[in-house]
């Protein structure tokens, strides 16, 4: 059987994937850039502060952490060290794996995260939830899940990345 060759995208399909890739662009641009200006942290840095005070014991594994944070170990081992140095994180081996890193969070790590959580929430309410209606939302939400589901059903590397 011949290969049918690449499933290119209909002028309508490339005006949708290129609409809604600058919009989580802008949207991911304006809430890091309101952290970085509000709080000196990252949007990355962040969402590892949220994960670490959502889990049990403010404390994750680092591999745990990496998917949590839907990044690669290399990137969350390096945002890690960056927050170890503001005293934010703390990194101990794991008793029962040699190999194994837990990555906990401090209490003045716990009080940054508590001073840049309402000027987050505000910029993500304003540039998410304010352009939208409630329909919207809904929608939003169910497409966003259906694409999650995809993506995790798809083959990935090593890294967590899609398969070539």
């Amino acid at each position: 059987m011949k290969d049918p060759g690449p499933r290119w995208l209909s002028p309508d399909e490339q005006s949708t994937w290129r609409e809604a890739i600058e919009a989580w662009q802008w949207l991911l641009a304006a809430v890091d850039a309101q952290l970085q200006r509000d709080s000196g942290m990252p949007l990355a840095y962040y969402e590892i502060l949220v994960r670490l005070s959502e889990a049990p014991d403010h404390s994750l594994r680092m591999t745990q952490l990496a998917e949590a944070s839907s990044s690669s170990k290399s990137r969350v081992s390096h945002a890690v060290a960056r927050l170890e140095e503001r005293g934010w994180v703390r990194r101990m081996d794991c008793p029962t794996d040699r190999r194994g890193q837990i990555a906990t969070l401090t209490d003045q790590g716990f009080a940054a995260l508590s001073a840049a959580a309402p000027g987050h929430v505000e910029q993500v309410r304003r540039v998410l939830f304010d352009a939208l209606t409630p329909e919207q939302l809904r929608q939003l939400d169910g497409i966003s899940a259906a694409i999650q589901a995809r993506a995790a059903a798809s083959p990935t590397d090593a890294e967590g990345c899609p398969a070539a």
